[in-house]
């Protein structure tokens, strides 16, 4: 029971959201490669008012992360095979096995045109199996996206900015996955798989993002059988990898923001140092030993990294035998830290 929330006007920082990093292990795993999946749950259609700032900010987003994503695509991934899952996975595939069919493509099939053409009938069959879940926005991200993709091909052609595949894995994935981050944050979706693992999750109850996971490794697969080569699914899997935390990171930005449980029979000394010294707020909570049925209280509280060694020090002198749980915030929302409207 919460039975006091200490803080003072201008002098605290108390009141605050918090995002807690998963508790285990296994789930922490499954998500580092979800992550790249996890906004596709939402409901994307949105109500910005036509050219107002928002709009023009998610629109600006869009754009932005479209070209970026292209730009990893086609400077990094394209020319090594790389297929990263996704329909431009399979217009990678796509492309390298139509090589000299085409008197029109020679070089192939254009990825972005392959991407686009799967997209499409993909979404339409997603309204249609799903409702009006996909707005104009995630229209104009796969449109746009397909397009830069092959645009840039016809300035850079499909050479590779760096013949070290793991170099090509690494910043590929880092721009692939800056540029889906900023075109989440304006509410779209990248489409194409995404769609596909929404479908497969309405008729088996299954998670989206395990789902994705499935999708995104069959395309992995289908490259190993397309070009015999073991090295394509093991560096495609960096890419996803990569390309999924630096997605978490655009979205929540980077924070070293800890949050702490502290359990203290000094707790009346700790709330006047978290008070007065650090000048932050933070929650009372009334708790009772599992063991010892002992009553207690434990204190809340969210600092920045610097803050943690303070205050652990300070415990440390003056309870030895005090219980600290120091946990990694992915982010904190409110007064004293990033303001609520900064992460909408």
């Amino acid at each position: 029971m919460i039975t006091n929330l200490f803080n003072r006007q201008n002098r605290s920082k108390g009141r605050h959201i918090i995002e807690i990093a998963p508790f285990n292990c296994a789930s922490n795993y499954l998500r580092i490669f979800a992550t790249k999946y996890k906004s596709i749950t939402m409901t994307y259609i949105t109500k910005e008012k036509p050219f107002s700032r928002e709009w023009f900010k998610a629109y600006a987003l869009i754009v932005l992360g479209a070209f970026i994503m292209a730009a990893g695509f086609v400077l990094f991934i394209d020319p090594h095979r790389i297929a990263p899952g996704g329909v431009y996975g399979i217009g990678i595939i796509t492309h390298f096995l139509t090589k000299g069919l085409f008197a029109w493509a020679p070089e192939g099939l254009p990825i972005g045109a392959v991407g686009l053409v799967l997209n499409i009938p993909l979404t339409i069959l997603g309204i249609k199996i799903l409702g009006p879940k996909f707005g104009i926005k995630t229209v104009i991200g796969f449109v746009l996206s397909s397009v830069f993709i092959d645009v840039q091909h016809i300035f850079f052609g499909y050479e590779p900015l760096v013949d070290d595949m793991l170099l090509s894995s690494v910043f590929g994935g880092v721009l692939v996955g800056f540029g889906l981050g900023l075109i989440f944050k304006s509410k779209a979706t990248s489409g194409g798989s995404d769609i596909i693992a929404m479908i497969i999750a309405k008729y088996t109850r299954l998670p989206i993002g395990q789902l994705m996971i499935y999708v995104d490794s069959t395309i992995v697969l289908l490259a190993l059988i397309a070009f015999q080569d073991w090295k394509i699914p093991l560096y495609s899997w960096v890419v996803i990898y990569i390309s999924g935390k630096v997605i978490d990171m655009t979205i929540q930005g980077v924070s070293y923001d800890k949050a702490l449980f502290i359990i203290t029979d000094k707790y009346e000394e700790v709330k006047t140092k978290i008070i007065d010294d650090l000048e932050r707020g933070g929650t009372m909570i009334n708790v009772k030993g599992m063991y010892s049925g002992h009553e207690k209280r434990m204190i809340f509280v969210t600092v920045s990294r610097r803050e943690v060694h303070i205050l652990k020090d300070y415990i440390h002198a003056i309870d030895a035998d005090a219980f600290i749980t120091v946990i990694d915030a992915n982010e904190i929302l409110g007064n004293g830290f990033k303001p609520i409207h900064e992460s909408l």
